[in-house]
């Protein structure tokens, strides 16, 4: 269980990392030139977006826990990368098909998110295959 909330904290910390480089710095100035597609309130309910990740970090470490194999790096792309389809693919297109955003912002998200969840694969792989050391007498 250790490896799990080890593994769900460095999701976490990708997670952030990631949205704030790929949404606040490269993406930051296409969002404003939407303004009308936003919610006002947006910012005040950022704390919901936190949550969903930590919640998220965690089960995406869970899983990983529940098949990894010990195969290195490799394994933590692969990993990241049936994750990342999965919920990028669902995040961009879904709100493409009900948001008026254009198709090139619903694209990025979902480059992007592979790349996002590829990297916090990575994270995952390291943190299963880093062994304690063990205190020598």
């Amino acid at each position: 269980m250790k490896k799990v909330i080890n593994g769900a904290v460095a999701v976490f910390a990708v997670l952030e990392v990631m949205d704030f480089i790929i949404h606040g710095l490269i993406l930051g100035n296409v969002y404003m030139t939407m303004p009308n597609i936003w919610r006002p309130d947006m910012m005040e309910k950022m704390w919901i977006m936190h949550i969903v990740k930590i919640v998220n970090a965690f089960i995406i470490a869970f899983i990983f826990s529940k098949g990894y194999e010990g195969k290195g790096i490799m394994e933590g792309v692969r990993y990241g990368l049936y994750v990342g389809l999965m919920l990028s693919i669902g995040m961009a297109y879904g709100t493409y098909a009900m948001i008026a955003i254009p198709y090139h912002l619903a694209l990025q998200w979902f480059v992007y998110g592979l790349i996002e969840y590829v990297i916090a694969g990575i994270a995952l792989a390291l943190v299963f295959s880093w062994k304690a050391k063990t205190p020598t007498p």
